[in-house]
């Protein structure tokens, strides 16, 4: 449908808790998310959420069904659409990996996040959505919720001698590679 406009860390409305859905294939919900999967696409993104577009729903899409070109050695993620999120840490377990984000351009960080987790949310009809992640898989699963609740991954960088810009951290990596 529309390639949206890309909110920026700094626009206050990235800093908001996001409003559950409560109404499920509705035409307005489907065009978001052709919206957001339009918006992801043309960012070359690993995933998007609704307050990046300046969207106060909860809802996150992430995954593709090839390799991520900036992920070359990271498993698939499925492709999927995340509505009104629930995640549960189901181990103690972190892991520290760099992340980048369509809102934050420029910039990577070494975030930790946990290792093994479950989410559990809806997809666009209002199916149960219900699966364990572990990994890379997690990883997104969580950057992706965090912007349903005004968290950026900044915020959790514990280390900033490993929070910097990309073409600094990482001499000719392709600029574009920021990514959710």
């Amino acid at each position: 449908m529309t390639v949206r406009t890309l909110l920026k860390m700094g626009d206050a409305r990235l800093l908001r808790h996001a409003q559950a859905v409560t109404a499920f294939d509705t035409p307005e919900l489907h065009a978001l998310i052709t919206d957001l999967k339009d918006t992801m696409a043309a960012a070359n993104g690993a995933g998007l959420a609704a307050p990046q577009i300046g969207v106060d729903l909860q809802v996150v899409i992430f995954g593709s069904d090839q390799p991520n070109p900036r992920y070359p050695d990271a498993p698939i993620v499925p492709r999927t659409v995340l509505i009104n999120p629930v995640i549960t840490a189901l181990s103690n377990e972190e892991e520290d990996g760099w992340e980048g984000c369509l809102s934050v351009p420029g910039l990577r960080g070494v975030v930790p996040r946990w290792r093994h987790i479950r989410y559990q949310g809806f997809d666009a009809s209002g199916a149960v959505i219900d699966r364990e992640a572990e990994g890379f898989h997690a990883r997104v699963v969580q950057h992706e919720c965090d912007h349903l609740w005004g968290l950026l991954y900044p915020m959790r960088v514990r280390d900033f001698t490993r929070f910097g810009f990309t073409e600094v951290l990482f001499p000719g990596l392709d600029a574009s590679s920021d990514d959710d």
